[in-house]
């Protein structure tokens, strides 16, 4: 079944910063109604859906993170120029001349302005930019600017969702699309009617960007004895990459991750979830990822005891950038993998 590219769009393009998670809370919260048998929300502004299962013997978490690589305002000059810092990690020569939303007393739409090429010096043009290079433009003079922009203001890139042939082309697929993922499993769990096997807590987790600390919160609170993180993975397929290098490939299907610089994901799981794969005829791909984490480590060891985890990933080009690219049958994959295992745990024989 296609995906729905609608849904995604408003998922992607909904700002939240780590910390500033407000809106697409709200909006995850409004596409939860009826998905699930109880809704809450935690201090830290973590959202958890409980599917109940077949048994209450044991549970499982699968956790996607809200928040999105984002800015904070830090100082508006006498000119109206706004300056900011990153909050989660900036890939900054991708920044020049983008669109960006100050989330101030209302959206203010500005572009990232620096020193045009013409006029910077030959060592000038061959140093790598850098994010203190930049500053917001919004077009206006400062005394406007203060009326609608204070220091603590959190800004987000500019991108409604586009469809570039297979693909969807849009900001904040890391890790939107796995909020999607996760809410349309929701979904497909209550149309076929099929039931976890245990107790399903789906966590829509905050602030993974700088430090995977909402998804600690859920752990520590579920105490999943099974878990799977759900994020994008780096596909580096693109040219001049060579094969040892890619990581994951645009439709390949589902990314299965067997390590991480943050995670080792469990033997057991992995093979779980390759016999699950294969069982049901959905395609997939190893995944490991040399540099970066993601919510999956703190599932794994927030939990007395640990939790026998593992993850689905998405394979993603242009990461951490302005833009970010998923396939769309890699996503309706992943979803048909995360759906299949949280369904099966009870079929396999998880000793050592």
């Amino acid at each position: 079944m296609p995906i729905d590219t609608a849904l995604l769009g408003r998922i992607c393009e909904a700002p939240g910063a780590p910390g500033f998670e407000k809106e697409i809370r709200k909006l995850v919260l409004q596409e939860l109604v009826g998905l699930a048998d109880e809704i809450t929300t935690d201090n830290m502004g973590n959202v958890i859906a409980l599917k109940k299962g077949r048994s209450s013997k044991k549970s499982v978490m699968a956790a996607a993170h809200m928040d999105e690589i984002g800015f904070i305002v830090t100082h508006v000059d006498d000119k109206g120029f706004v300056r900011f810092n990153p909050v989660g990690g900036f890939d900054a020569k991708t920044l020049t001349a983008q669109r960006v939303l100050i989330h101030g007393r209302k959206d203010l739409l500005g572009v990232m302005g620096s020193k045009p090429t013409h006029i910077m010096s030959p060592d000038e043009r061959n140093k790598v930019p850098q994010i203190k290079d930049y500053f917001i433009d919004t077009g206006l003079p400062k005394k406007e600017v203060d009326k609608l922009v204070a220091v603590g203001d959190s800004v987000t890139r500019y991108s409604p969702l586009m469809e570039l042939g297979e693909c969807v082309n849009v900001k904040s697929l890391d890790n939107r699309v796995s909020v999607f993922v996760l809410i349309e499993t929701l979904r497909a769990l209550k149309t076929s009617k099929k039931k976890p096997a245990y107790d399903f807590h789906a966590a829509f987790t905050v602030q993974e960007e700088v430090g995977l600390r909402g998804a600690s919160v859920a752990a520590l609170q579920a105490k999943p004895d099974f878990s799977f993180g759900l994020d994008t993975t780096i596909a580096y397929d693109i040219p001049g990459s060579t094969p040892q290098e890619r990581c994951t490939a645009l439709g390949e299907g589902a990314a299965i991750k067997l390590m991480d610089s943050s995670v080792i994901c469990d033997y057991r799981m992995v093979a779980y979830m390759k016999a699950v794969a294969t069982r049901n005829k959905i395609k997939w791909q190893p995944e490991i990822l040399a540099a970066g984490g993601t919510d999956t480590a703190s599932l794994q060891r927030m939990v007395p005891g640990g939790s026998i985890a593992g993850a689905v990933s998405i394979p993603t080009r242009h990461i951490h950038q302005s833009i970010e690219s998923c396939n769309k049958k890699d996503i309706e994959e992943s979803i048909k993998l995360l759906t299949a295992c949280v369904c099966e745990l009870d079929k396999h024989d998880w000793k050592f």
